[in-house]
């Protein structure tokens, strides 16, 4: 049986639509501001940097990123023309890829996490103290257990 969403409840929903939209943004500029990719592009070189020889396969990198698949074929595409990727056939699968993060990718993606964690901070741990932002983690991992 569904109901309508009690005033909290639409308040906190509001506050967090807010301030996913306000934090996301000011850390986009400081990295455009820096030069730097956007977090598209950090989110991806990131999980490949993680993975095991440095590759995944696109739905890896999808379930990872929640990037949606046509996204991130083109942002795909978009890093290999910049050499941060390469793309390399999967023995596995005839018609699969790995995707492979290059040297440049590397660089890229800790050169990018020097700006990133300053903009973190600047955004959020400026504004709450250690307590609040575990008691938010805490919050927010609530809403992404599924139900």
């Amino acid at each position: 049986m569904s109901r309508n969403p009690s005033e909290p409840v639409t308040r906190a929903w509001i506050g967090l639509m807010r301030a996913r939209e306000t934090v996301l943004g000011a850390i986009e500029r400081d990295l455009k501001a820096a030069g730097c990719p956007p977090l598209a592009w950090y989110d991806v070189l990131l999980e490949l940097v993680r993975a095991p020889r440095g590759r995944l396969r696109p739905f890896e990198i999808e379930k990872a990123t929640l990037l949606a698949q046509y996204n991130l074929s083109r942002l795909l595409d978009r890093l290999e023309r910049e050499g941060l990727v390469t793309r390399e056939p999967c023995d596995d699968d005839g018609r699969g890829q790995w995707a492979v993060i290059t040297d440049k990718g590397r660089a890229v993606q800790a050169r990018t996490w020097k700006v990133y964690a300053k903009s973190i901070q600047k955004h959020v741990g400026d504004r709450l103290d250690d307590k609040a932002a575990a008691t938010l983690a805490d919050l927010l991992g609530r809403l992404t257990t599924p139900a």
